[in-house]
């Protein structure tokens, strides 16, 4: 179990490229995670990691030394998940976007934890998109097209959004009849949206039109953008998961009715192995059940 230790503490530290932050990753001091490399090297008489004060690098025995690690754990891991009927057990490190593991993944977790006790969930909420094999996540939750990799990629489901503002901010300044309009609000811009000034909508007859929008505030977090948006602050572009509640109570007000607005794809991803833990493969099955008909 020792030696499987240091295999693992090797695998993050060769993966992230630093101690501290492998160390983090594992919750051990950076003083441990020297050790436990340390203890590999003087086992098999090779130097594995080149460490200066700036930077490290994986010597060339290290880079051998990391694929086959990584085969034993690979093999331990699927020892663990040995047999169809067995429990599942072990940790699943988890990578989402903010608004969506807020919203929709928490009940889906509790109800897989319900049945699967074992199984202990590790969630980063972060809308950049992370390194799955260089930061040791097991699985990620994404939104919106995904970019040509090894990763091996799963729809799950749809991604939706609403344009809205309070009934506060409408009655002063009027109402949104056509998206034009909307070059006349002050708007609240979502950094993650790629442009972040140009919002497109879509007719009746499938045509997108896009128009270019402006305000004072420029924010990279959709719940700050929901509060400004209900402190009537001005108009905001969210995901409907996010302020569905609102619209229902009456505290934001869904614009442009005839106007869909364009979607996003949500997909899973997890690395491309031969194995794939059964605590993986089984949460994936549950996610697409809980997203279908999205």
């Amino acid at each position: 179990m020792a030696e499987l230790d240091e295999l693992r503490t090797f695998i993050a530290a060769a993966r992230i490229g630093s101690f501290a932050r492998a160390a983090r990753q594992l919750n051990l001091s950076p003083a441990m995670v020297g050790r436990r490399i340390q203890g590999l090297e003087q086992r098999y008489g090779a130097t594995l990691i080149e460490r200066t004060t700036r930077s490290q690098r994986l010597t060339d025995a290290g880079q051998a030394f990391l694929r086959r690690a990584e085969a034993v754990i690979e093999a331990t891991e699927a020892l663990g998940d040995w047999g169809e009927g067995g429990a599942l057990t072990g940790r699943l490190r988890l990578s989402a976007p903010t608004t969506l593991g807020i919203r929709r993944l928490p009940p889906i977790i509790a109800r897989f934890t319900a049945t699967h006790p074992g199984v202990i969930f590790e969630m980063s909420l972060a809308n950049r998109r992370v390194d799955l094999v260089a930061e040791g996540f097991d699985m990620a939750v994404r939104i919106g097209d995904l970019p040509s990799s090894s990763l091996v990629a799963r729809r799950i489901g749809t991604y939706r959004f609403v344009c809205c503002a309070a009934p506060e901010f409408l009655a002063r300044h009027g109402a949104v009849q056509h998206p034009t309009d909307l070059a006349r609000c002050r708007c609240v811009l979502n950094l993650n949206i790629v442009p972040r000034n140009r919002w497109s909508f879509i007719d009746a007859a499938g045509e997108t039109l896009t128009v270019e929008v402006a305000g004072g505030f420029e924010i990279d977090n959709d719940e700050a953008q929901r509060m400004l948006a209900i402190d009537g602050a001005g108009v905001v572009y969210l995901p409907r998961d996010l302020v569905e509640d609102d619209i229902a109570e009456g505290r934001l007000v869904p614009l442009l009715a005839d106007w869909q607005l364009p979607t996003m794809p949500i997909h899973t991803l997890h690395p491309s192995r031969h194995f794939v833990p059964r605590r993986v493969s089984t949460f994936i099955a549950a996610l697409a059940e809980s997203f279908r008909g999205d």
